[in-house]
C-alpha cells in the first residue's frame, strides 16, 4: 500500500478510531498524537509509534489519572521507563491484512439476521436474532486507502457460532465495494488467534498504560 509505514498507518488508524466514536479529530504533537476522548475512564490518549523520548518525558509531567498513554512497543519495553504511577496494561497487537481475507465457505445461522447503519466514514455491521437481540456487533473505518476493523464484538451467549468470523467477511465487503483492500485493527490477546485464522499478520505490539484513581 501507498505511505506503508508505521507513522503513516498509525495516522490513519487513530483517525478512523475518532471517526468510529464520534470525537474531535487527533492532534499532531511532537512524534505523538493526542486525541482528547472525554470518558470518565478515559479523559484523553496519546499515541506513540515508538518509545523514545518524547513518550518519557510526558509520562512525567502527567499525575491526572485516566490519561492513556500507548505506544507500539511491549510491555518488557516500558520497564523501568516509567515512574511507579503508571499502570501498563496487558499487550494488545497492531494486525494487517494487506490483502483479501480467507473465509471458509458458510452461511449464516438461521436464526440470525444482519443489520447495517453508517455515518462519519464509519459503517456499522449488527448481527442480530429473529427476536433482534444483539449477537454480534463491529465497524469498518475507511481512511484513504485503509480499511481499519474497530470494536469487534460478540455477545457471550452467542459465541462459538462463527459470527465474529462472518461479521468480517461482512466488513470486508464494504471494503471491497469502496476499492479499498488494506485492512488494519487492534487486536487482543483474544482476538488475535481469530484474525490470524483470516489471514491477517502482527504489524506492531501495542502497550498502553495509565494512572488510575
Amino acid at each position: 500500500m501507498k505511505n506503508h509505514t508505521l507513522h503513516h498507518v498509525l495516522e490513519k488508524w487513530i483517525k478512523a478510531w475518532s471517526l468510529s466514536r464520534e470525537l474531535s479529530l487527533p492532534v499532531k504533537y511532537k512524534s505523538e498524537w493526542m486525541v482528547n476522548v472525554g470518558y470518565e475512564n478515559q479523559k484523553q490518549r496519546y499515541i506513540f509509534p515508538e518509545l523514545n523520548n518524547d513518550f518519557i518525558q510526558l509520562s512525567e509531567t502527567i499525575d491526572e489519572p485516566w490519561v492513556y498513554l500507548k505506544v507500539c512497543a511491549s510491555p518488557d519495553d516500558l520497564k523501568g521507563k516509567l515512574s511507579k504511577k503508571w499502570i501498563v496494561q496487558p499487550q494488545g497487537y497492531m494486525m494487517s491484512c494487506f490483502k483479501q481475507m480467507s473465509f471458509a465457505s458458510g452461511n449464516l445461522p438461521d436464526k440470525y439476521k444482519l443489520e447495517y447503519e453508517s455515518y462519519n466514514s464509519t459503517f456499522v455491521v449488527r448481527i442480530v436474532t429473529n427476536d433482534g437481540e444483539l449477537a454480534s456487533i463491529g465497524r469498518l473505518v475507511l481512511v484513504d486507502d485503509l480499511a481499519i476493523y474497530d470494536r469487534i464484538s460478540t455477545e457471550a451467549n452467542h459465541r462459538r457460532n462463527g459470527l465474529a468470523t462472518f461479521l468480517m467477511k461482512e466488513l470486508e465487503k464494504i471494503a471491497l465495494a469502496n476499492n479499498v483492500y488494506n485492512n488494519f485493527l487492534v487486536a487482543t490477546e483474544e482476538g488475535k488467534s481469530l484474525y490470524q485464522t483470516l489471514g491477517w499478520e502482527i504489524y506492531s505490539l501495542y502497550t498502553s498504560a495509565v494512572i488510575l484513581d
